[in-house]
């Protein structure tokens, strides 16, 4: 009779150590190379947005990054130094063998560690794709690229797809360290060129969106004084995702053109380009352009982007990109005067503040 009643205690406590190692294996699964298990400050990745259904997004981006990173970079190569056997010559001297091991256990968890390896992003409907050994910022602008240009649908849940460069810790003064070197290649003289800033913030508050924006086209601007803001068709777009207290950046170009990198947009806008006049989208820029261009209910039937349609026209046309906000442009520019830089900025970063993605 003693022993049914220790019994109890026993399988309880089995079934929540059961449940505990039950976790501890799936998030292993999740990072089973050894790597990081969550975005955290020094990661290069993919940013991916999707519709309530993140293990699919998880599938059919290691296919769709599979499939351009294969064309792009070559085929992954991982398990050549697995294959290796361990030399006999060295067996006798201890030492050497355990150098031997260790260096084998190394060689193996290096060659483990894929091109593409899923990591926990720290917000719903959001994954992050840590990428090694390529740039994430051409391989996403080459799929788009491709997408743009065959007009073929090759995903069903995922949204959008933004390369995250470098990562640092979303404080301000840690991001104005990290942006015044990572935003060189692109701003600092003799480089320079048009820009806008796109601001969105996750599970975050102690954030503020204005300062962010101020601060980073006020660095932008001491880069170089020739750089220009401009919110219809700019060539640069710095694109600031910050996820709980990891900031994520990059400078991405034909933002506007690939509709905000929304794979299931681009398709949508493509097929409209080949079917509207350009003179007509100039015509309709006084207030009916958001009824001409929004035929296709591309931003009214996305529920991850949002309903702003100042930048419907942009994201369509180029040509209207360049006869636009040409006194915004100037009115920046007089003087440099940083605060009225970053005003115009925060314009269009506000276009974001709803994007349920």
């Amino acid at each position: 009779m003693a022993t049914p009643a220790q019994q109890p205690p026993q399988t309880s406590g089995g079934k929540r150590k059961g449940k505990a190692q039950y976790v501890q294996a799936k998030r292993a699964r999740h990072c089973d190379a050894g790597g990081p298990r969550q975005l955290e400050p020094g990661l290069q990745g993919i940013l991916i947005t999707c519709n309530m259904n993140e293990r699919k997004c998880v599938e059919e981006a290691y296919s769709l990054l599979s499939e351009y990173g294969d064309d792009m970079y070559g085929p992954e190569k991982f398990t050549e130094k697995d294959q290796q056997p361990s030399g006999s010559e060295e067996e006798d001297d201890v030492e050497a063998a355990l150098k031997k091991e260790v260096g084998d256990i190394k060689a193996s968890t290096e060659m483990r560690l894929r091109r593409f390896q899923s990591v926990e992003s720290g917000a719903n409907n959001v994954v992050f794709i840590r990428t090694l050994g390529i740039e994430p910022e051409k391989l996403v602008h080459h799929i788009l690229q491709d997408i743009y240009k065959t007009k073929k649908k090759k995903t069903r849940v995922i949204l959008r797809m933004l390369p995250i460069s470098g990562t640092c810790k979303a404080f301000l003064e840690d991001m104005k360290k990290y942006a015044e070197t990572f935003l060189e290649p692109w701003f600092k003289a003799p480089n320079k060129g048009t820009f806008q800033i796109v601001y969105k913030s996750r599970n975050n508050s102690h954030m503020n969106r204005e300062e962010v924006i101020k601060e980073l086209a006020g660095i932008v601007g001491s880069l170089n004084s020739e750089n220009k803001v401009d919110l219809t068709n700019p060539q640069y777009t710095v694109v600031v995702e910050i996820i709980k207290a990891v900031c994520c950046l990059s400078v991405v170009k034909d933002y506007m053109l690939f509709r905000k990198y929304n794979l299931q947009e681009v398709v949508k806008s493509a097929k409209d380009l080949s079917q509207l006049n350009p003179k007509q989208t100039v015509q309709a820029r006084n207030g009916k352009e958001a009824k001409l261009e929004s035929g296709d209910k591309s931003n009214q039937s996305d529920p991850a982007e949002g309903k702003n349609n100042q930048q419907v026209v942009p994201e369509n046309s180029e040509e209207v990109g360049q006869t636009e906000t040409k006194s915004e442009i100037q009115l920046v520019n007089e003087g440099g005067a940083k605060p009225e830089l970053a005003s115009q900025v925060t314009e269009e970063s506000k276009s974001n503040e709803n994007d349920l993605s």
